[in-house]
């Protein structure tokens, strides 16, 4: 019986620039914002620019919600060493090892320094997913059997569900957890505008209010991970540090945004509350609807008169 012997790459890997989810969300959002943005002076009244920063506001609240859903930053982390490029080899390359953890998956990068050694190109990005329970053990033996380099491997070996680290199961609870209660706030975000739009703003806020809780609540529960006991991740020497990555920092600011408004606008409702329904054209509204009912009650008086006099 022969032993299997897993391949290396034979041709060069293409590492991808960015991620498409992220581009079209973006997209999709940039576009919605310019649409509002050129209908802009068709918005009557004294309250375009607070109309326009109230669009743009909600559009980026919603943008950011959907988007750390899908990045790669949650908690990243770097280091520069000199290690074994494959396994069942000597050669060693310097190069630039990175990982980066996301709601859904680990991204883990490998760049030489420089890029071109050995006569090959060594710049490598792979994503181990952990969507299911045994999705991320397939994508790491998808990657031992195509042959990655061995800092890769070692890395997404941490991650396994069968490694002694423990930190499949810390991470795939605490970000299970995460991701759904922060769609559970991409819900309140649309009750929210759906309330503002209506003669209801006490309860448009209350959904504010939600949203910034549910998404202060998701990174408590992704931040619980980092209390586990720490496992490692070791090169000669050098230790692969994380922290904290920009969707952590950034999903955090926009919590923090979404209650200081949500704060502001019910102060305002207490104290002023004609004042509120004036910002959000709901008085503007009133005043059109009583002007309208008026002018049907004048004419309609009018075409009594008429209908009197013709019959004298």
């Amino acid at each position: 019986m022969q032993t299997a012997v897993f391949p290396f790459y034979s041709l060069w890997r293409t590492p991808f620039l960015f991620d498409t989810k992220i581009v079209e969300i973006i997209i999709i959002c940039l576009v919605t914002a310019t649409t509002f943005i050129i209908i802009l002076p068709g918005i009557r009244g004294k309250l375009r620019t607070f109309w326009l920063v109230r669009v743009l506001t909600s559009l980026y609240i919603g943008t950011v919600i959907i988007a750390v859903n899908f990045t790669r930053d949650w908690e990243v982390g770097t280091v520069t060493t000199t290690t074994v490029y494959k396994s069942f080899s000597n050669t060693m390359v310097n190069a630039s090892i990175g990982l980066g953890i996301g709601l859904r998956g680990v991204n883990i990068t490998l760049a030489g320094n420089p890029v071109h050694q050995m006569n090959e190109t060594i710049n490598y990005n792979e994503w181990f997913s952990w969507e299911t329970r045994t999705h991320y053990d397939i994508d790491y033996r998808e990657g031992l059997e195509m042959g990655l380099p061995s800092p890769i491997l070692y890395v997404a070996e941490k991650f396994n569900s069968n490694s002694p680290c423990s930190l499949h199961q810390q991470y795939c609870v605490s970000t299970y957890y995460s991701s759904a209660i922060m769609w559970a706030a991409f819900c309140f975000w649309i009750l929210s505008n759906v309330l503002f739009c209506m003669p209801f703003l006490v309860y448009g806020i209350y959904m504010l209010f939600a949203t910034a809780m549910s998404m202060i609540v998701s990174l408590t529960s992704y931040a619980t991970v980092r209390q586990a006991p720490e496992c490692g991740i070791h090169f000669g020497s050098t230790v692969l540090h994380m922290k904290f990555g920009l969707s952590f920092w950034l999903s955090l600011a926009t919590g923090i945004l979404c209650l200081i408004l949500s704060i502001i606008l019910l102060t305002i409702h207490i104290m002023r509350p004609s004042m509120l329904r004036r910002l959000f054209s709901l008085k503007d509204n009133e005043d059109l609807c009583n002007k309208i009912e008026k002018d049907d009650d004048s004419v309609s008086e009018d075409n009594k008169t008429e209908a009197v006099s013709q019959m004298l």
